[in-house]
């Protein structure tokens, strides 16, 4: 079942790769641990990582998730997405979520939309233009990554925190085999059982509520349960002004079916949103060369992110 580590390195590129054309001269800086958070005594991170040569102005967020599982050690060990992108003069911002089994999916949720309104709020800092923000990640990252898409709006006008004030919007969407619809998982009137109740996916999906007389946590009603998942089903929350959206499958993925990119995508062609779904023939929860697939998600944010010479 962790599958997804495979994807995760394949994406990965390490730390210490070179351009071919200067040999000396590394492709990216990294700004390590900027916080872009807190909550609960606890500090939420992520890398900045700036290309070395022309930068296009556009960001894109690479959501650092298997499982719904977040860990620095992934940042570490190398830098998510491949050298193209950074040669394309994107900036990267690698951002670690509160991680299961301790958060759940809601609140992983509100941890990348703080991410983006903290990048919006300081884009000028970064050299990147606000409106040209981006979202990628694979499996989960994948999931989330749609979520935040679907689920962007405008900021707080009278929050405290500036940050707040910021839009938590992104102009474009793509990524790797999500899981879509909980209630539709395969095959229509099928729940995704396998993940939500057992195994090593089940405490991101473990919702709890406060109760205010004991100050205790508490599992929700079945009732209740079945609202918060439908909340975390980007299918659900489709508009027509959901960003254009990628979306990148195998066709031998058990863990999470074909048919969950297929069903979002239809979703969103519904909506009139620009979508693309592409099929790897053979493609299981990750594939051997998928390093070679990420292109075609630097392809997308070309298309939707870069400025064009008029």
């Amino acid at each position: 079942m962790k599958s997804w580590l495979l994807v995760i390195s394949a994406l990965l590129l390490p730390i210490s790769i070179l351009s071919a054309d200067e040999p000396a001269k590394p492709l990216f800086e990294r700004k390590q641990d900027i916080i872009y958070g807190r909550k609960q005594g606890t500090a939420l991170t992520m890398d900045v990582v700036t290309p070395t040569g022309a930068r296009n102005g556009a960001g894109v967020i690479a959501v650092i998730s298997g499982g719904w599982r977040s860990s620095h050690d992934e940042i570490r060990n190398g830098i998510q997405l491949s050298d193209e992108v950074l040669k394309r003069g994107y900036t990267i911002f690698a951002v670690v979520h509160g991680s299961q089994p301790k958060y759940s999916i809601p609140e992983c949720i509100d941890d990348l939309t703080r991410a983006v309104r903290f990048i919006r709020h300081n884009a000028k800092d970064y050299g990147v233009d606000p409106d040209r923000i981006g979202i990628t990640g694979a499996s989960s990252g994948c999931h989330l990554s749609l979520m935040i898409g679907v689920n962007g709006a405008d900021g707080q006008p009278k929050a405290k925190d500036p940050v707040e004030r910021e839009s938590c919007r992104v102009q474009a969407v793509a990524g790797f085999f999500p899981p879509t619809d909980f209630f539709n998982y395969g095959r229509e009137g099928t729940t995704a059982e396998v993940l939500t109740r057992a195994g090593p996916f089940a405490a991101a999906f473990d919702f709890k509520e406060r109760e205010l007389l004991t100050n205790n946590w508490k599992p929700v009603s079945d009732t209740r349960r079945k609202e918060i998942l439908k909340e975390i089903c980007p299918i659900y929350h489709v508009t027509p002004q959901t960003p254009p959206t990628l979306l990148i499958h195998g066709d031998q993925d058990y863990l999470v079916p074909l048919q969950q990119s297929r069903i979002m995508i239809d979703k969103l062609k519904s909506e009139n949103v620009p979508c693309e779904l592409i099929v790897h023939p053979g493609g299981g929860h990750g594939w051997r060369g998928i390093e070679k697939d990420v292109s075609k998600i630097a392809d997308w944010f070309d298309k939707y992110l870069v400025k064009k010479d008029k």
